[in-house]
């Protein structure tokens, strides 16, 4: 992330908008289970959130900088792994709950995110979800995001790329800023 981007996910107005809107919009009526992976936390603005809502979560990092930072916030129920979410250093079928906020567009390809939601679809738990959000494309958007890698994904192609990994009982709905997505993995 640059670093405008990085100011701004970790100002009190994106908190807030975590806390008020993004949050309770994508984990409506989603059970998280007792163990869940959130993947690309960031500085860890929805992990503390996360943390109140899961008994046991794990926050997969890639940036060693964010992972650092995040790891020095010693919250009670977290622990934190630094890692690539396209090669997840976790065991098959290990997680109840898999989750993904605000993150998928800095994964550098298509191809990329694809081995990301492969992992996510096999680090679950068969009956297991995977369920979170990426912004939408606006003008303020691109321009927080020069010289940031940016892959955007088009939430009418979404669905179809998580069927294509194995989940089941796909949803996603556009907000105004945001889509979010639930997708579950079969019970065998």
């Amino acid at each position: 992330m640059n670093h405008i981007h990085r100011l701004i996910c970790r100002s009190g107005w994106w908190r807030g908008y975590v806390e008020r809107d993004l949050l309770p919009w994508v984990l409506q009526g989603i059970e998280l289970g007792d163990e869940s992976l959130e993947v690309g936390p960031g500085p860890g603005l929805t992990t503390a959130s996360i943390s109140r809502l899961a008994p046991r979560l794990t926050a997969l990092e890639f940036d060693t900088q964010l992972a650092s930072t995040l790891r020095g916030k010693a919250i009670r129920n977290v622990t934190v792994v630094e890692g690539d979410a396209t090669a997840m250093p976790f065991p098959e079928g290990h997680f109840s709950s898999v989750l993904s906020f605000t993150m998928l567009h800095h994964v550098p390809s298509s191809e990329l995110q694809d081995r990301l939601l492969k992992e996510a679809f096999r680090v679950l738990r068969p009956g297991g979800v995977f369920a979170g959000s990426d912004s939408l494309w606006s003008f303020l958007f691109g321009l927080v995001h020069i010289g940031d890698t940016m892959v955007m994904v088009n939430p009418d192609e979404f669905a179809p790329r998580l069927e294509k990994v194995g989940f089941f009982d796909v949803r996603v709905e556009r907000g105004r800023k945001a889509f979010r997505f639930r997708a579950l993995k079969p019970q065998s």
